[in-house]
């Protein structure tokens, strides 16, 4: 699935827009390449995270464009930017254990706050609530305790 927004100002939500608004917006050739590149990082990550036994339920990317070029300028796949669910506690029609920043979104719901900055202090439950989620789909995902984790290198052959 592929469901395209604009960027709304600091503070509002995203507009959702069909496809064909996309088009308007970018012109045909980028809209498509949009969508391609979209779906092709989306089943990279549905992939890892199908082999770790985690469903990656939506995610969300963020891109610009600079000369014609699209350019993805934001976080990617990360659980700020997507719902992962462990596989074996999926069921159909009922809300899904969740391993990702959703113990936040949660919390933030029972306040009466308009969402604009700055945003309200996290309690520490919510705080170690979210970071153990980002912890085990870490582990689960790489295979390794963040603890232990290496970073690869990166080399520049630009």
């Amino acid at each position: 699935m592929f469901s395209p927004a604009t960027k709304a100002q600091q503070g509002e939500h995203d507009e959702n827009i069909t496809f064909g608004q996309t088009m308007e917006i970018l012109g045909d050739e980028l809209a498509e390449r949009l969508k391609q590149l979209s779906l092709e990082i989306y089943g990279f990550g549905r992939d890892v995270a199908e082999q770790s036994d985690i469903i990656l339920a939506d995610t969300k990317f963020e891109f610009g464009h600079k000369n014609g070029e699209l350019l993805l300028i934001d976080e990617v796949l990360t659980p700020d930017s997507s719902r992962f669910w462990p596989k074996e506690s999926y069921g159909v029609g009922r809300g899904q254990p969740s391993l990702d920043k959703q113990p936040v979104r949660d919390w933030l719901e029972t306040l009466d706050w308009d969402k604009s900055p700055p945003p309200p202090d996290l309690p520490e439950d919510v705080v170690l609530e979210s970071s153990e989620r980002y912890k085990d789909v870490f582990q689960r995902l790489t295979g390794t305790a963040l603890a232990d984790y290496q970073p690869p290198i990166f080399r520049d052959d630009r």
